[in-house]
């Protein structure tokens, strides 16, 4: 049980990535602290804050559901002192909850672009800056921010510049707190997944149940922060990794389990170039 008493704050967590990392980490022993807004179901979405801490709890670990918007301060603060009040500590953070909009410039409306950035950037620098007088406590205190490598070619730029700026920003976040915090130690790196996955995102904005099925599970994602959150914060800090290469190093590299479609194409995520997929 490698993460027995070790406390993880995950924001967005009642589904997808984020509730495939609780997962994961509970049955490692791991105390959960589901960070999201979702209290009551949406039909659309699934799952609410409630219901994931069930499946932490079933999963071997100890779930403590916290209704939060990443944009309100006050709320994120409330996090992390009932973290602390429960488990007596915070030993890591994952920056999950995201805002999507493939918009170009012309067709996004001005919330919506607010909206992108207050949640992916804005809540995430305020979750480690809630996060940060716990994070120096831990032995080996970790921040892990779902957001890709930095890719400035024109075709990441021009179709969804919105968009893509709150993830690069989220990523140089990372950069910028490896860095800042490198002395103390605490670790920051960001993860991505090679291919799509199958996720609310994919099934109702981006392509509906055709792009799930070329798309992996959130599990392959989790897995690959299991490996990275286990590391040690003074030399494991500063990257920007792909699920993939995470696996790789682990001597995992048959990733066929991991398919939503078993044999079947993948699709690249954003912010990849084009190229062979295991």
């Amino acid at each position: 049980m490698i993460f027995t008493d070790k406390t993880v704050v995950i924001s967005g967590a009642t589904r997808g990535i984020g509730k495939a990392i609780a997962l994961k980490l509970a049955a490692a022993g791991a105390n959960i602290v589901i960070a999201a807004k979702s209290v009551t179901e949406n039909e659309k979405l699934g799952g609410t804050i409630y219901s994931a801490a069930e499946e932490v709890n079933a999963a071997g670990g100890k779930a403590l559901p916290v209704a939060c918007d990443v944009r309100a301060e006050d709320q994120v603060k409330k996090v992390m002192e009932a973290a602390a009040a429960t488990f007596g500590g915070i030993d890591i953070l994952v920056n999950n909850a995201s805002a999507i909009s493939l918009t170009d410039t012309a067709s996004t409306p001005q919330k919506r672009y607010d909206l992108m950035q207050e949640i992916n950037v804005r809540g995430s620098f305020l979750m480690v800056q809630a996060a940060l007088p716990y994070l120096k406590k831990s032995a080996n205190a970790h921040i892990l921010t779902l957001s890709p490598p930095i890719n400035l070619h024109p075709k990441w730029l021009a179709p969804h510049i919105a968009y893509t700026i709150s993830k690069y920003n989220m990523s140089l976040l990372t950069l910028a707190w490896a860095a800042e915090f490198k002395n103390l130690p605490i670790a920051a790196n960001a993860l991505w997944p090679k291919t799509t996955i199958d996720t609310a995102a994919v099934r109702n904005l981006l392509g509906g149940q055709a792009l799930a099925s070329r798309s992996r599970t959130p599990q392959i994602v989790a897995d690959a922060a299991f490996f990275i959150l286990q590391k040690n914060a003074a030399s494991c800090t500063g990257n920007c990794f792909l699920d993939e290469e995470v696996l790789s190093a682990e001597g995992i590299t048959d990733f066929t389990p991991y398919a939503v479609t078993p044999g079947g194409p993948l699709y690249t995520d954003l912010f990849l170039d084009d190229g062979d997929i295991s």
